[in-house]
C-alpha cells in the first residue's frame, strides 16, 4: 500500500497541530463549524499556535477555545469579562495574536459594557461572537439578540427588541466589522484570515444555530432561515501580504481590493449590490435594509485599516512587558534620590 502523505504548511506544521480536544457540544452545533474554520485559517496562514492567545467567558461559545489550537495559551474567564482579560494579556505581550470567543449572551447581555469599551479603544484582536439567540448552556432562555416575537418551548414569547451586535460595533467605532453564517464555512474562513491580519479590533458576528433550543425553520438563528435568507454583499478572498492594486471601478462582477494595515489584501467580488465596506454610513444603511426586508446581510460590512490601534497611543517598549527584567523596571537609588532632592 502506498504511504499516505500528510500535508504541511510553510512552517512545517500539519493541520493536526492546530486542533484541540474533541468537542462536547451538541452534534450539528454551529460553534463546531466555526472552530474548524479557525483551525483551517491559522493553518493556511502559517501562524504558529504558540503565537496565539485565546480567551472566552461563560456559555456554550466559551467552551469553543478548547476545541482548537491546543498548543496555544488560553484562559476561560468570567461571564462578560473576556475583553478585560484579553486587554491585559495583549499588553503583557503585544507580539501575540489575541483571539476572543464570546456568545450573544456573553457579549450582548452581561458583557455589553466591556464590549463597547474594548472596540472604542481598538485593541488589536479578533473578537468572534458565536450568536445563536439563546442561552444554550442553561437550557435555552432568550438572549439579548433573540428576535422580538420569537416563541420557544418552555420560554414563552420574547417581547423585547433585539440588540444587533454588528450595529453596536459600528456605532462603537470598531475598525473591522463583519457578519457571517456558520452554514457558510468558506466565508467564515476568509473573514477570519482578514481579521487576523487587521491592526485593530476585528468583530465577527457569526450566526451559529443552536440545534437543541433555537433551530426552528422560521427563526432568524436557524440553519434553514439562514440558508434561505442570507444575502452576501460580496465574495471575499484573503490575499497574503503583497503589493496591492486598487481598482477604481467596482461594478457587478468586478473586483475591489482593500489593503489592510499590514499590507495584506482582502479581495471583494461584487455580487448584487454596489457596496463600499469603507463607508460607515452605507454599512449602517445596508443593515437597516436587511432588518426591514428580513434578510441576513453577511460579509465584510465595514473596515478602516488606517484607524490607530490602542498600541499607537501608548509609548510601549519593543520588548514585551512580560519579559522586561525587574532591574529595568525599578528606578535606581540614585534616580530616586535625585527626584527627592529636586523636591526640597
Amino acid at each position: 500500500m502506498a504511504e499516505k502523505t500528510v500535508s504541511t504548511n510553510q512552517i512545517g506544521l500539519t493541520r493536526t497541530d492546530y486542533r484541540g480536544e474533541v468537542s462536547t457540544l451538541c452534534p450539528g452545533c454551529g460553534h463546531n463549524t466555526i472552530s474548524v474554520q479557525i483551525i483551517t485559517a491559522c493553518f493556511e496562514m502559517n501562524i504558529p499556535p504558540e503565537k496565539i492567545v485565546k480567551f472566552s467567558g461563560i456559555g456554550c461559545s466559551s467552551k469553543s477555545p478548547t476545541y482548537f489550537l491546543s498548543k496555544s495559551f488560553g484562559f476561560n474567564g468570567l461571564h462578560g469579562r473576556m475583553p478585560s482579560l484579553a486587554l491585559g494579556a495583549a499588553f503583557g505581550d503585544r507580539q501575540m495574536k489575541v483571539v476572543g470567543v464570546s456568545g450573544d449572551g456573553d457579549t450582548a447581555s452581561i458583557g455589553i459594557g466591556q464590549f463597547k469599551h474594548l472596540i472604542r479603544r481598538n485593541l488589536p484582536m479578533v473578537y468572534i461572537v458565536e450568536n445563536n439567540g439563546v442561552y444554550g448552556l442553561t437550557k435555552g432562555q432568550f438572549s439579548a439578540t433573540a428576535e422580538m416575537g420569537l416563541e420557544l418551548k418552555h420560554q414563552g414569547m420574547n417581547p423585547f427588541m433585539p440588540i444587533d451586535i454588528v450595529k453596536e460595533a459600528l456605532v462603537g467605532n470598531a475598525s473591522f466589522v463583519a457578519r457571517s453564517f456558520a452554514g457558510d464555512p468558506k466565508q467564515v474562513r476568509e473573514l477570519l484570515k482578514a481579521a487576523l491580519s487587521h491592526n485593530g479590533t476585528s468583530v465577527i458576528d457569526i450566526i451559529s444555530p443552536c440545534v437543541s433550543f433555537n433551530d426552528r425553520e422560521d427563526t432568524l438563528h436557524s440553519y434553514q432561515w439562514g440558508r434561505q435568507h442570507e444575502a452576501p454583499l460580496h465574495d471575499i478572498s484573503y490575499v497574503p501580504t503583497r503589493r496591492a492594486i486598487i481598482l477604481d471601478e467596482f461594478g457587478e462582477g468586478s473586483f475591489k481590493e482593500v489593503t489592510l494595515h499590514d499590507g495584506s489584501v482582502v479581495v471583494l467580488k461584487k455580487l448584487e449590490k454596489e457596496y463600499d465596506p469603507t463607508d460607515k454610513f452605507q454599512a449602517l444603511k445596508i443593515l437597516e435594509e436587511g432588518e426591514r426586508d428580513h434578510y441576513l446581510v453577511t460579509g465584510l460590512i465595514y473596515v478602516n485599516p488606517d484607524q490607530p490601534s490602542l498600541y499607537d497611543f501608548l509609548n510601549l517598549t519593543d520588548e514585551p512587558l512580560n519579559r522586561v527584567k525587574s532591574d529595568d523596571l525599578r528606578p535606581s537609588p540614585e534616580s530616586l534620590e535625585a527626584i527627592n532632592q529636586a523636591m526640597v
